[in-house]
């Protein structure tokens, strides 16, 4: 975590985060026209906030897109802060965009010490699944074209639904998504994930992408993603769970 706290010692570096918070997904030029220096000045700065994992990038064309990657920022409130303030992390899923068509885009990344099988299975057993994704676990026969039901022990119906549009174990999964908890997010209707899974060492580098949302979607859809990713991370490094309230809220139900 000592990158994370050097990449945010820095004003000009907070000064990038604050507007890729108010506009995810920028461009070079569009964050170089936002700050009074050079272009490779802020080079520079997005360099070590990438290193930090604090920006995610993208490639659209032959544009590259920076995105606020909120997951490091959660990691750090897990281990010291969630325990006295738990509110303090919930404005990063209020992050807004426009794209074209008016879709939004949200892009997390986090590191873990384990293999792209492991990985793969922890994102994919049911079991394993509900252990950090708020007790809900994963019903499906993982062939392509085939569909999946999110469960809980608690509740009498599926949770969400969707198709398994790629499979590719253990690199990529590509899914729709049909949140169904409740009548606000089922009239969001269908967006998209993308696991993408990439070896680095003896660990892995696990991007989520949550794309094909409209603009102003219901954050319900997308804010649970840090703490999921957390979760994860926690489980597979340390093969214990997360206990901060939001974690815990829902996850009772599953035991």
């Amino acid at each position: 975590m000592d990158a994370v706290f050097k990449a945010l010692a820095d004003p000009t570096r907070r000064s990038l985060l604050d507007e890729l918070f108010k506009e995810d997904g920028q461009t070079l030029g569009a964050l170089e026209g936002r700050l009074p220096m050079t272009r490779f000045g802020v080079m520079k700065h997005l360099k070590v906030l990438e290193e930090a994992g604090l920006v995610a990038t993208r490639r659209r064309g032959r544009e590259k897109l920076h995105f606020l990657n909120p997951v490091p920022i959660r990691l750090v409130h897990d281990r010291w802060v969630s325990k006295y303030a738990e509110p303090w992390a919930a404005a990063l899923t209020g992050l807004k965009r426009e794209l074209e068509e008016e879709l939004m885009e949200k892009v997390f990344e986090i590191y873990i010490k384990t293999t792209p099988e492991r990985l793969w299975e922890a994102i994919t057993d049911s079991e394993l699944r509900r252990k950090y994704n708020f007790g809900m676990g994963v019903v499906s026969d993982w062939t392509p074209g085939s569909r999946y039901e999110a469960v809980h022990a608690s509740a009498p119906a599926p949770l969400a639904e969707g198709e398994n549009l790629e499979i590719d174990p253990p690199r990529r999964l590509v899914q729709s998504f049909t949140a169904l908890w409740s009548d606000d997010v089922k009239s969001e209707g269908t967006s998209r994930v993308t696991w993408e899974i990439e070896p680095v060492g003896d660990s892995c580098r696990l991007t989520v992408t949550h794309d094909q949302l409209r603009e102003g979607a219901n954050d319900e859809l997308y804010g649970g993603w840090p703490m999921i990713l957390s979760g994860l991370k926690t489980l597979l490094e340390t093969g214990e769970t997360l206990t901060t309230p939001g974690s815990l809220m829902y996850a009772e139900g599953a035991a």
